[in-house]
């Protein structure tokens, strides 16, 4: 179920990222707006009224909209990382780059999308690497 489950994840991983991103990105302003112009919200009624009702958990909130929007950022930074890697590497036609960088690019592809694995093993199918 587990696997299942990882697996999942993996597939849409740039997704749950930038949900992840704009919910933190959501989170830290409702915080900062609450924690800087606290005065300023008091003294009108206009959309920022919600903001008010949490009180003082919005410090809180606060720090939650940077830790969530943190690991949105780190989720999007490695992806694109791993990706720009497994791109590059797969790119070029000589068999002794690619097996000089197989274990790196094996362990890069097991944490991408299933697309990317079939990249890779057509690659080695075609460059005859087992």
């Amino acid at each position: 179920m587990l696997e299942k489950i990882v697996k999942f994840l993996r597939e849409y991983v740039l997704v749950f990222s930038g949900i992840c991103i704009i919910v933190g990105l959501l989170l830290l302003i409702m915080g900062a707006f609450w924690y800087w112009a606290r005065d300023l919200i008091n003294n009108t009624s206009s959309l920022f009224n919600f903001v008010i009702s949490f009180g003082e958990w919005n410090a809180y909130i606060l720090i939650f909209g940077l830790v969530i929007l943190g690991i949105g950022l780190y989720y999007v930074y490695s992806f694109l990382k791993k990706r720009k890697f497994v791109l590059d590497e797969i790119k070029t036609d000589k068999r002794s780059e690619i097996l000089k960088k197989h274990r790196e690019l094996a362990s890069a592809v097991k944490h991408l999308p299933s697309k990317y694995q079939k990249m890779l093993e057509e690659k080695d199918e075609e460059l005859n690497i087992k």
